[in-house]
């Protein structure tokens, strides 16, 4: 199922999403939870980041073609940075081109959604600790990335991490394996299409790799990698992200104010 936060009338909640319409529920999805009966036109509604993490785990390096086109080699270990909870936002949510930055890019990624708490997780168990799969955008300040030996004003400045629209439930770590297509268009026009097969290191190595070292906790986000294609974002640009099987991420680029 598909499973999206909203806001309505000043109130915000959970929703089944059918269609074009909310069902919504009592509780939260990361309980066993009941539908309301209540239903909702999407478009009545505002929809926002499907999950507030405590955290985001980022993988970098993680499509070998990604890795050569910025001159780089895959990695022998995942290269692993955070982007702090303050970078999240939702669908249709404004991303601002930071004020330090002149080359700013997209990064159209899959999104794995943590459904419980966890730490040291075999890989055998991995598919039971993950909610569902989002779409996720790894917006880069390129040109600070580069400059700086750390990455985390680059990747974790303010509304440089969208998610959305909504947690799908019913996908298995097999289906990312078997390879959905992740397509990246700015203003309409086609910039990154990948597939999830093309990961270095599945879904479930990463989420080995992660745990070894912390907990993660329900609602936490780890973002697997972005396919080749990568390049610049200008205020006034439409960005999406689109994973088969999930649906489309769009955000617009504004200056930061």
């Amino acid at each position: 199922m598909r499973i999206a936060r909203f806001s309505i009338d000043g109130n915000v909640g959970f929703g089944v999403v059918e269609g074009d319409e909310l069902d919504v529920i009592k509780g939260h999805p990361f309980a066993e939870f009941e539908r309301s009966g209540q239903k909702v036109p999407l478009d009545k509604v505002r929809l926002l980041p499907p999950v507030l993490p405590n955290k985001v785990v980022a993988i970098g390096r993680n499509y070998a073609e990604h890795a050569a086109e910025l001159g780089n080699a895959v990695p022998d270990v995942p290269v692993t940075f955070f982007k702090p909870s303050t970078s999240v936002i939702g669908p249709g949510d404004p991303i601002g081109y930071p004020s330090f930055s002149q080359e700013v890019h997209h990064e159209a990624e899959l999104a794995v959604v943590i459904g419980r708490m966890c730490r040291e997780v075999p890989r055998e168990r991995a598919k039971d600790v993950i909610l569902g799969y989002t779409c996720a955008n790894d917006i880069t300040a390129r040109d600070v990335q580069q400059r700086e030996k750390q990455w985390a004003r680059a990747k974790g400045f303010d509304s440089s991490c969208p998610l959305g629209p909504w947690v799908e439930t019913g996908l298995e770590p097999a289906d990312i394996a078997a390879g959905l297509a992740v397509q990246c268009t700015v203003n309409g026009e086609q910039r990154q299409l990948g597939r999830t097969s093309d990961m270095v290191r599945p879904v479930e190595d990463l989420i080995v790799h992660i745990t070894e070292a912390m907990t993660l906790l329900p609602g936490d986000v780890i973002l697997t990698g972005t396919p080749a294609g990568v390049g610049p974002l200008n205020v006034g640009d439409e960005v999406a992200v689109t994973i088969e099987g999930i649906g489309t991420l769009t955000n617009k680029v504004i200056k930061r104010g």
